[in-house]
């Protein structure tokens, strides 16, 4: 019997900006809730740091962004190569 492997299916490369741009909402949102509906809470519990993460979350999205952005040309130039 000979020892064929079935054809492996194309890898997957889905544009990257929207999961970036995703992520910065997501952070945005999150400390805006958190900031609008939860000081008090958050502040009375000592856990005022949530609001720190969220803003460095959102931060680092933008190098991510960037990242991803790069990203992308270079899997549009290889396509259209």
């Amino acid at each position: 019997m000979p020892n064929e492997q079935p054809p492996r299916p194309a890898p997957l490369d889905p544009p990257m900006v929207p999961f970036a741009v995703a992520g910065l909402i997501a952070w945005a949102v999150a400390g805006l809730v958190l900031l609008l509906f939860f000081r008090g809470w958050l502040t009375d519990h000592d856990h005022e740091n949530w609001l720190w993460t969220c803003l460095a979350g959102f931060l680092w999205g933008f190098p991510g962004l960037a990242v991803m952005l790069r990203h992308d040309a270079n899997r549009r130039r290889r396509r259209a190569s």
